[in-house]
């Protein structure tokens, strides 16, 4: 099939590259006249394992091109995906922006009938309100039917979830439009679900809000587990073996963020209230979420009363491993904070310093290794689960710092090892490892 993708940021960009693989005819599109050039020479603008490799490949036998030309874009297009960004408004609704314009884009430019498909995160009744915005402004008389096909791509995953996911989401009110989608991704070899529209995009919202509630429940355990003296690794183990509930997503932290799960939970809450509904469930998620970020901060206090002139090491700053993204990651309000209280934070991430200098306070330090953030430093934070920061082992961390004191708020360590060592070490709803404080007993 000859398929355009509107967007190439972390949703576009994939599913492009993911279709031209499967044998597509592949043509992204974006307004950004230097990312283009970038992607045409097999060079991604997002961090993503396997990407470039994977682009290079489908670029070099031709079924993937990328172009600023909507019309050349479009011109022999079966089908055009809408992948561009859907950002919160200041009240937790979704702007649809950048999907109006794609809307009138296609609208001035097809010159034949095509299918519509919604990739983008909207909110309930996007789709049908998309096909009455090309409806207006068609320059051609062509027939335009819509689908909506939610993507569940994990960031840092994204490859291996295109060509293993649990499932393809197929909404559409037109039984051939969804039939011609399901071909289109049969080569995937994944089980397809079809419904209709408005379902696929309710879909989507309700799966990142079961996932975060599952995030935010397992957080409150913790707190719960520090208080009570119970591990919440054991607890969330024995949870997980009951297949009604599994251990996904039963990993307890400083919460969830990215461009998801915080977007869409007040999205949803959002559109709930749009029908008069009060989803008070999920702003109990939101809340939780937001309180958890604080925690490692409340630890810090209470281990070092004022935090001025302390100097911390700051292990990871993405919102999770494998990606540079920074948006909603919790090293910026904990970082953000430990700056204001007077503290020097020396910070390490192996992919994303160059965006988190964007967002993150100016007076933070970057070193170009963990060893070099560690130095003198008279507590460690670790922010980010990278595999980097689990592969060291305790004596490497705390071999140059002023104190051995460790704040892990990913619980990237196995306690009873951490007893071994002459090491405090905090973690998430579990035991503390304070030999100090055992010697003062």
């Amino acid at each position: 099939m000859e398929i355009a993708v509107v967007g190439t940021g972390y949703v576009g960009l994939v599913t492009g590259t993911c279709l031209s693989e499967i044998g597509h005819q592949v043509t992204c599109v974006d307004i950004d006249q230097v990312k283009i050039e970038k992607m045409r020479n097999g060079i991604s603008p997002i961090f993503e394992p396997g990407l470039n490799e994977l682009m290079k490949k489908n670029i070099e036998c031709n079924h993937l091109s990328f172009t600023t030309d909507h019309a050349k874009a479009f011109l022999s297009a079966d089908v055009i995906y809408i992948a561009v960004g859907t950002p919160e408004k200041q009240d937790g609704s979704a702007n649809l922006t950048f999907v109006e314009q794609v809307a009138i884009d296609i609208a001035s430019h097809i010159e034949k009938d095509v299918i519509v498909v919604t990739k983008s995160t909207v909110p309930v009744g996007t789709n049908h309100w998309i096909k009455n915005v090309i409806e207006e402004h068609l320059v051609k008389q062509v027939k335009v039917d819509i689908v909506s096909n939610p993507e569940f791509l994990r960031e840092g995953a994204a490859i291996y979830d295109s060509f293993h996911g649990d499932r393809i989401v197929i909404g559409s009110d037109n039984e051939k439009a969804g039939a011609i989608i399901e071909e289109i991704n049969k080569p995937y070899g994944i089980p397809v679900f079809k419904t209709d529209v408005r379902s696929a995009e309710m879909i989507k919202y309700a799966a990142n809000a079961f996932l975060a509630t599952k995030i935010s429940f397992i957080n409150e355990i913790s707190n719960i587990c520090e208080r009570v003296e119970a591990n919440v690794e054991d607890v969330a183990i024995g949870m997980g073996m009951d297949q009604r509930i599994g251990s996904r997503f039963l990993n307890a932290g400083i919460g969830y963020g990215g461009s998801c799960f915080p977007k869409d939970t007040k999205a949803l809450v959002q559109i709930a209230g749009n029908v008069e509904y009060e989803f008070e469930l999920l702003k109990g998620v939101i809340e939780v979420n937001k309180k958890q970020q604080k925690i490692l901060i409340e630890k810090l206090h209470d281990r070092f009363g004022s935090l001025e002139g302390k100097r911390f090491a700051v292990l990871g700053l993405a919102f999770k491993p494998e990606t540079d993204d920074m948006r909603e990651a919790a090293s910026i309000p904990i970082t953000n904070y430990l700056i204001e209280q007077g503290a020097e934070v020396v910070a390490y991430d192996p992919v994303a310093m160059e965006q988190a200098k964007k967002v993150i306070n100016k007076n933070v330090l970057y070193k170009d290794s963990s060893q070099e953030a560690l130095m003198n430093a008279d507590a460690t934070l670790i922010l980010t689960e990278w595999s980097e920061f689990r592969d060291l082992q305790p004596c490497e961390i705390v071999a140059n710092m002023k104190e051995s004191v460790i704040f892990d708020g990913r619980n990237c360590f196995d306690t009873r090892e951490m007893e071994k060592y002459d090491i405090e070490y905090y973690s998430m709803g579990r035991p503390t490892v304070n030999k100090r404080e055992k010697a003062n007993i």
